[in-house]
C-alpha cells in the first residue's frame, strides 16, 4: 500500500515539481491550498484542475479567511502590530494559519507524511515545519527542494522529463495576496538602495479625488464603514476596495528573518495601515497612558513570536487576553482622509473619550484641580531630582 502524503499545494513550480517528485517515489498525494482571502473562486478552481492534471489522487480546498481574522488579524489591530513600526505582517501571519490548517487536515486523514515546497533560504520553511512539529509531531516533514538543493532550472527540467509542459517563465515580480495585505518582491527589492517601481504594485493610482471614510469599532474590533453595520472580514475587504485606487499603503519592510539574514519585500496594504491607524487614534482617546504603555509591551511580543512562526507557544494567549481586555472602551467612530498616495485620520467620536470637555481643555481651561494643587503635586513629584541635584551639587 502506497504512503499518503498531504502536500501544502499553490500550484506554482515548487509545489508542482512536488507532486511530481513524490508520485516518482510511488506515493498517494491530497494537494491541499489554503485560502486566507487572497483567492477568487476562479483562481481556486484552475489550482484544483492543475492539481489533478498532475496527478494527485485528491485536492482540497479550505477556507479559513473567517478562523484568520477571529484568531489573528483581530489582535493583530487590538495590538496596532506593525512589523519595524513599518509592516503589518501580512505574510507572516497568513503562512501561520495556512499551516496549522494543512497540519489539521493531515491529521484528521491520517497522512503518513506533510509536505511543503519551501526552500531552505526563507522564513516559510520554518512556519511550516515549526506549526507540523506541535500538532502532527509523529508525522515526517518532506522538503524535496529544500533538502536537494534543486534550482528553478533544475525543477523545469525535471518536470518536463515528466511530461509537464508548462510556460515556467518567472514573473518579473512575486505577488502574494491576502486579506490582510499583499507582498511585492522584485529584484529591486534583493537590493538595498532601490524602491519598487510603479507598475510593480498590484493596484494602479486610479482615483484622484479625496474621499472621506468613517470606521466604526466596537470593543476595538472594526464592525462597520460609512455608517453601515458589517462583519469585519467584509469591513476589511471593502475598505481595500475603496483605498488601494488611491495607491494608499504601499511602502518597502525591511527586517531580520527567522534563520538570521537581512530581507527587503514590499507591500501593499491600504486597509491594515488605515484600520491600524485608525484603531490607534481611537484608543489613544480611550485608554489610559498606563493601559496603552502595557499593551504596546504584549503586541510587541505577540507580533514577533507570530513572524518567527510562533503561534502555538502558550505566551500568545496570554498576550492575547491582555490584549482583548484592553478593548472595553474602544468604541467610536474614526473619520479618515484618503487622497493619491497617503491618508490622515480626521478625528474620532466616542462616548469613551477621555478628552470631554468637563474635566478641562488642554492649555486653557482646568475644571477638575486647582492651580494650588498642581502647584504641590509638581514639588511632590520633582522632590527626588530635587535631592539627587542638592546632595551632588559640587
Amino acid at each position: 500500500m502506497s504512503k499518503l502524503v498531504v502536500l501544502a499545494y499553490s500550484g506554482g513550480l515548487d509545489t508542482s515539481y512536488c507532486v511530481k517528485y513524490f508520485l516518482a517515489q510511488g506515493m498517494t498525494i491530497h494537494s491541499v491550498i489554503v485560502n486566507t482571502g487572497g483567492f477568487s473562486a476562479d483562481e481556486l478552481k484552475e489550482i484544483e484542475a492543475r492539481a489533478y492534471r498532475l496527478g494527485v489522487q485528491k485536492h482540497v480546498t479550505l477556507d479559513e479567511t473567517a478562523n484568520y481574522y477571529a484568531k489573528c488579524i483581530k489582535y493583530l489591530i487590538f495590538g496596532n502590530v506593525l512589523k519595524n513600526n513599518t509592516y503589518p505582517l501580512s505574510v507572516s501571519a497568513e503562512r501561520v494559519f495556512q499551516s496549522l490548517a494543512i497540519a489539521g487536515y493531515a491529521k484528521e486523514v491520517g497522512a503518513d507524511f506533510v509536505a511543503h515546497g519551501s526552500t531552505g533560504a526563507g522564513n516559510d520553511q520554518v512556519r511550516f515545519d515549526a506549526a507540523f512539529t506541535v500538532l502532527i509531531p509523529n508525522v515526517a516533514i518532506l522538503t524535496p527542494i529544500r533538502d536537494n538543493k534543486l534550482s528553478r532550472e533544475q525543477e523545469i527540467e525535471f518536470l518536463i522529463q515528466n511530461g509537464v509542459s508548462q510556460d515556467w517563465t518567472k514573473a518579473q515580480y512575486s505577488i502574494n495576496k491576502g486579506l490582510w495585505g499583499t507582498t511585492v518582491g522584485g529584484k529591486e527589492t534583493l537590493t538595498s538602495d532601490e524602491y519598487l517601481p510603479e507598475s510593480a504594485f498590484p493596484t494602479q493610482l486610479s482615483k484622484h479625488e479625496p474621499e472621506e471614510l468613517t470606521l466604526h469599532f466596537t470593543k476595538g474590533e472594526l464592525t462597520g464603514l460609512n455608517g453601515e453595520t458589517m462583519p469585519p472580514v467584509q469591513a476589511i475587504q471593502r475598505i481595500a476596495e475603496l483605498a488601494q485606487p488611491f495607491a494608499i499603503g504601499r511602502d518597502i519592510h525591511v527586517g531580520d528573518t527567522i534563520i538570521g539574514i537581512k530581507g527587503r519585500v514590499g507591500f501593499e496594504a491600504a486597509a491594515p495601515l488605515i484600520i491600524i491607524k485608525a484603531h490607534h487614534t481611537l484608543e489613544k482617546h480611550t485608554l489610559t497612558k498606563a493601559q496603552l504603555a502595557l499593551k504596546e509591551q504584549a503586541a510587541t511580543m505577540y507580533g514577533s513570536l507570530l513572524h518567527e512562526g510562533q503561534f502555538l507557544e502558550p505566551a500568545m494567549r496570554n498576550c492575547e487576553t491582555l490584549l482583548e481586555s484592553t478593548q472595553a472602551t474602544v468604541s467610536g467612530t474614526v473619520k479618515v482622509y484618503l487622497a493619491p498616495y497617503r491618508f490622515h485620520v480626521i478625528g474620532i467620536s466616542s462616548p469613551h473619550d477621555l478628552m470631554q470637555a468637563k474635566f478641562g481643555k488642554y492649555g486653557e481651561m482646568n475644571n477638575a484641580w486647582s492651580g494650588q494643587d498642581v502647584r504641590g503635586f509638581a514639588k511632590i513629584v520633582s522632590n527626588q531630582a530635587m535631592m539627587f541635584n542638592s546632595v551632588n551639587q559640587e
